[in-house]
């Protein structure tokens, strides 16, 4: 199973994942980013510049798969994940 990494990008500053997660598919890792933004606004608010956060979520590879902006994590899209794949 392949594994992603799910790096979070505010401005110029990277905080990267360093152990990943295996999961089926790229449309399973935009389910888990999602999931993921919008827990972490749950629980730290829109403050100190999370809204212009994104995602990047990278394959064992290193190469990004998706990039998840937390403003359309929020936004009540359908359920359809867009992903390069």
């Amino acid at each position: 199973m392949p594994r992603y990494f799910f790096n979070t990008r505010i401005e110029d500053e990277l905080i990267s994942d360093p152990e990943g997660e295996e999961l089926r598919d790229p449309d399973r890792a935009w389910e888990v980013a999602r999931a993921m933004i919008r827990e972490l606004l749950k629980s730290e608010g829109t403050d100190g510049g999370l809204l212009s956060a994104v995602l990047e979520v990278t394959d064992d590879t290193g190469e990004i798969v998706l990039e998840f902006p937390f403003t359309e994590a929020i936004l009540d899209f359908s359920d359809i994940p867009v992903t390069k794949h």
